[in-house]
């Protein structure tokens, strides 16, 4: 078994980190980070095991309009100027069977960490024009806002719920070895 380790970075050109939650509980908002940085560390070309630390700048949070975004930014959820990074670092990546894995680890927002499971679909590994080797992932869970301390909401006039508490995330990122 090769022992060598590899180091992956991620490609911030062809990755996304986006989340949705429901508005309203008739609606769903999409929303992303725009500034992230992302690094995987293998046991050779052996992906079981793998040590995972990403991070995101909270300021770089887009759900396409400006006013939702700043309160997002505010104290009410993310506290950006405050808080300025969300960050996970993995505790397990195992393998369940072909390309899928569960990733375990230490999610942290608003210097709130909390344990969170994740899937992973490993989407492959290739060689580019370029020489490079590079590997696609896509990875999916849900956490609950409310326990990173991201407690804001209200009540409509009917007595429906804002914001839910549930958001689901959503990544498809690309790595290249270094």
């Amino acid at each position: 078994m090769d022992t060598t380790k590899i180091l992956w970075k991620i490609d911030p050109f062809h990755s996304d980190i986006d989340f949705k939650v429901k508005h309203l509980v008739i609606s769903t908002v999409t929303g992303s980070f725009k500034s992230f940085d992302a690094t995987v560390e293998t046991n050779g070309d052996d992906l079981e095991g793998a040590e995972i630390h990403f991070e995101a700048d909270a300021d770089s949070i887009n759900t396409g309009v400006e006013q939702r975004d700043g309160h997002l930014k505010s104290d009410d959820f993310f506290n950006a100027e405050k808080f300025p990074k969300l960050t996970f670092d993995s505790t397990s990546f195992t393998q369940k069977g072909g390309d899928e894995y569960e990733l375990k680890g230490d999610l942290t927002i608003r210097d709130i960490t909390q344990p969170v499971t994740l899937n992973v679909v490993h989407g492959g590994t290739i060689v580019d024009q370029n020489g490079d080797t590079k590997a696609g992932f896509e990875v999916t869970g849900k956490i609950n806002r409310k326990d990173f301390g991201l407690k804001w909401n209200g009540v409509t006039e009917t007595g429906n719920v804002i914001v839910s508490d549930e958001v689901k995330l959503n990544l498809s990122v690309q790595f290249a070895q270094s």
